[in-house]
């Protein structure tokens, strides 16, 4: 943040959860005048003015309850991880991403993350190195960066002639820091998620690697599985999660539910109207048609795929700004379009079909990165559900009652169930 920003507006901004529209409508002023409070060129903001956000953004920070098991949110992106393990009674009690757009996402949906009794960090690495400084915590959840270890950031960094796996500096080596927090802190339980290529990278000694310090070094007892989100979203992705426990425990992988039946179909996430602006131009469709067409001819598969309201979707990558080629929606007698960010953040479960509760601050490019690299949030709140029993007899064991389940009014309880 520049020097010249409003530090006092633009933190109740962020406790309170409002995008500079929101902020307009609240305080009946036009939205560049929202912009130059944010940038500090107005001088003294009206008292009214901050008095009314400041009632809205203590409205949306609940107050600490007493009680709960409390987990830490580590390269928490936009919160995916984050919200089931709240559902399901936890509390986060720190929090880390790196990226500054991703920090606005998640303290507009996480408000008591810009408040003074909760850590949101930046770069762990600091941190890690002195785990003594990250609280105390029962479950530690953490979607560690993957680009060293998917199969399209493995191939760009080969072509550029630079390490990946362990021996990247920048990324790979943040697996490294979870495990020193770990060692450090012994939580009773963690999950990890990743990219399925994981278990490949390297020809399987990263992975190899992870677990051997997971189980041997750390002495966690420790369960794989990948997990595809098509039985919950419209969308074929398949992720690895990492679910660990300090003690030996029933745990198992096998008992996941999984909704059965036709799944959910693209139909169910789209809006019916939508801005043009999603449309692609004629030159960008062209583009896309002509560089299919080659590589349709050199007998590669490459290009764009469109879908229909009754399909399921390929991956959303964090790419999907670009030219969206990976997902294209096709329109009766025209050009094919885009996927909205509000739609992605539908495809990807941070809200119900017709739903439009998650709340996105940023511009559409941000947007479509954030949800991109996101975990889908009905997945995650499966393994949650599976893991709670489990988490619950280890704090009995300690004496200590596990919570009733709770939620704002910003999650969603119920699964996307096919259908």
């Amino acid at each position: 943040m520049n020097s010249g920003t409003n530090t006092e507006f633009y933190g109740l901004l962020s406790r309170a959860g409002l995008g500079i529209d929101e902020a307009s409508r609240l305080l009946g002023v036009s939205s560049r005048t929202v912009r130059r409070y944010i940038k500090g060129e107005t001088g003294r903001i009206d008292a009214l003015k901050l008095d009314r956000l400041r009632e809205v953004a203590n409205a949306r920070c609940r107050e600490e309850k007493p009680g709960g098991f409390r987990f830490i949110d580590l390269f928490a992106g936009i919160g995916g991880l984050r919200l089931p393990f709240e559902e399901i009674g936890g509390r986060c009690v720190f929090s880390s991403e790196w990226d500054r757009f991703c920090r606005v996402t998640y303290s507009a949906n996480f408000p008591e993350a810009a408040d003074s009794n909760h850590e949101f960090v930046g770069d762990i690495r600091p941190w890690a190195a002195e785990p003594e400084t990250i609280p105390e915590h029962d479950v530690l959840l953490a979607g560690f960066p993957c680009q060293p270890f998917s199969i399209a950031g493995v191939s760009k960094k080969n072509a550029l002639g630079r390490p990946h796996g362990f021996l990247c500096d920048t990324q790979g080596t943040l697996f490294y820091d979870l495990a020193r927090i770990l060692d450090h802190r012994r939580p009773r339980a963690f999950l990890l998620e990743n990219v399925r290529n994981l278990q490949r990278h390297d020809g399987g000694r990263t992975f190899a690697t992870i677990m051997h310090i997971l189980e041997r070094d750390l002495g966690y007892s420790v369960s794989t599985r990948v997990i595809d989100s098509s039985p919950w979203v419209p969308q074929k992705r398949e992720r690895i999660f990492i679910a660990g426990f300090r003690e030996r425990t029933a745990f198992d992988f096998d008992g996941l539910a999984i909704p059965t039946g036709p799944g959910p179909v693209l139909g169910s996430i789209l809006d019916a109207a939508v801005d043009p602006k999603y449309t692609l131009t004629a030159h960008l469709w062209r583009y896309l048609r002509d560089y299919k067409e080659r590589h349709r001819r050199a007998g590669n598969g490459f290009g764009y795929s469109l879908f229909g309201p009754e399909d399921v979707s390929r991956t959303l990558s964090a790419r999907y700004h670009k030219d969206g080629s990976e997902i294209l929606i096709r329109q009766q007698g025209g050009r094919p379009r885009r996927l909205t960010p509000r739609e992605c953040a539908r495809l990807m479960g941070f809200e119900r079909p017709a739903e439009s509760k998650f709340r996105i601050p940023v511009s559409d490019t941000q947007a479509y990165r954030q949800f991109g690299n996101a975990v889908v949030v009905p997945v995650v709140r499966a393994v949650a559900q599976l893991m709670k029993p489990h988490i619950a007899d280890l704090l009995a064991k300690e004496g200590r009652e596990f919570p009733s389940a709770r939620q704002a009014e910003f999650l969603f309880p119920e699964p996307i169930l096919a259908g």
